[in-house]
């Protein structure tokens, strides 16, 4: 069953079409990859769909009703949650704080609530050992693993990654996937971007290419990524490149 469905979306800076016609579903606790070149709208799809930008085009519709004119607080009470390319913790506070906040005001808590849901979180992400260590201080993994603690405070039903395995091991990025998968197992859907093959083939449901402002293929993930459109659309960038 679908717990979100995209129509006709479209954007337009000035005569910069950046999206022009991306439709697709998300069914419930499932983990949609989104691929596509640089420069194809990825992270302007995931910026609309928080709220952050309104289409020029198109509806979004979540759990039956239209949510396309909602604002970024009314979808965060919602129930959507994401994460940022670079992340962006509160440096000096600790993993357990930032936590907190995000629980505080991404989910209405008391301060008693928030405290005891941000130890539960860091427990799932495997950053509890550090969690009284500032998010300055903490390695790439740890701080992409804080921006997913921080988008969990808020009690998502849909989490939007934006390149949240960029810049890591290949053993740091099955630390990645398997937090995906416990999140998965909770209810948790997924909208994933990434340019790491490896959690698009081992992380997903279903891969959707993106190119030219348009969904240019959507299906199995090894299918999609072996297929003629996708070559095209790399092969592509490549050449104007």
């Amino acid at each position: 069953m679908a717990i979100l469905s995209v129509s006709g979306l479209a954007i337009s800076f000035g005569s910069n079409h950046v999206l022009k016609s991306v439709n697709f579903e998300l069914n419930e606790t499932e983990v949609l990859g989104v691929i596509g070149p640089n420069g194809a709208g990825k992270t302007v799809m995931l910026n609309i769909l928080t709220g952050l930008l309104k289409p020029t085009a198109g509806s979004i519709v979540y759990m039956g009703a239209d949510i396309t004119g909602k604002s970024l607080y009314d979808r965060g009470r919602m129930g959507f949650g994401r994460t940022f390319q670079i992340p962006r913790p509160f440096e000096k506070l600790t993993a357990y704080e930032n936590v907190m906040v995000g629980g505080i005001f991404g989910d209405g808590l008391s301060e008693k609530a928030a405290g005891s849901k941000a130890s539960e979180i860091l427990e799932l992400i495997g950053l509890y050992p550090k969690a009284g260590v500032f998010a300055g201080k903490l390695g790439l993994l740890d701080r992409k693993r804080l921006e997913i603690g921080v988008a969990l405070a808020s009690n998502p039903k849909i989490l939007l990654f934006d390149e949240v395995a960029g810049g890591l091991t290949e053993s740091e990025v099955v630390e990645i996937l398997n937090i995906v998968l416990k999140l998965k197992a909770d209810g948790v859907s997924f909208i994933w971007i990434e340019h790491v093959l490896k959690t698009m083939l081992e992380g997903t449901d279903r891969v959707m290419c993106l190119a030219q402002g348009r969904d240019v293929v959507c299906g199995l993930p090894a299918e999609v990524l072996a297929s003629k459109e996708v070559s095209e659309v790399y092969l592509g960038a490549d050449e104007d490149e």
